[in-house]
């Protein structure tokens, strides 16, 4: 048998730097022990906040977690991800879309209220309900900035009826910063480059 090749410094060094960053790594996750139902904002200009929301409702469903999902804003028009949850994944997703499309489309703000306030009815029964590991309200920070739902009975909601371990997942533009504060994880997501703007529209698989 060949004696093994000598390791380099550089190798050596290299495999004590990653040694010490494993050792304290470790340290780390062994402190972390605790678990508890998040409230979860995805908010920012940029794209992706429904799509990272949908990856952890994929998850769940990977685990065979109850989740549920309602929409606050999106329409009647159809997406990927509701198409493959109806028909694939419906005894463990419950998927309730209450708005009727951008404001701009409805152009009645009557409707958009009544229709903000139904959604945040089914949120409610949702997240009450402690079977459900986690509920995605899709667009409900639109409706919370532009009033059409009470900040401050969303934020009381949160507090005094969610279950311990059910994981709460809002997502929108312009996150309120009382929800911000409140919440556990805030993610905000920037734009550096979109194609929108060199005149690409919306395409399916990657924003439908």
């Amino acid at each position: 048998m060949s004696p093994e090749a000598p390791v380099s410094e550089e190798a050596a060094a290299h495999a004590a730097k990653k040694a010490k960053i494993k050792a304290a790594r470790d340290r780390m996750m062994q402190e972390k022990t605790g678990e508890k139902g998040l409230i979860i904002v995805l908010t920012g200009p940029g794209k992706g906040k429904s799509s990272s929301a949908f990856g952890m409702i994929f998850r769940c469903l990977a685990h065979g977690m109850r989740c549920g999902v309602v929409q606050f804003v999106k329409g009647a028009r159809t997406t990927g991800e509701r198409d493959l949850i109806l028909a694939r994944f419906s005894d463990l997703c419950a998927f309730h879309t209450m708005g009727e499309g951008f404001t701009w489309e409805t152009q009645d703000l009557a409707r958009d209220k009544a229709a903000a306030r139904a959604g945040w009815e089914k949120a409610r029964e949702l997240i009450r309900d402690p079977d459900n590991r986690m509920v995605l309200l899709d667009e409900i920070n639109i409706a919370l900035r532009y009033d059409y739902l009470d900040l401050a009975e969303v934020l009381d909601f949160l507090r005094a009826e969610k279950p311990p371990m059910t994981h709460v997942v809002l997502t929108g533009r312009n996150a309120r910063p009382e929800l911000i504060a409140a919440a556990d994880l805030v993610t905000e997501m920037t734009v550096v480059k979109h194609p929108f703007r060199e005149g690409i529209k919306a395409q399916p698989g990657v924003e439908f």
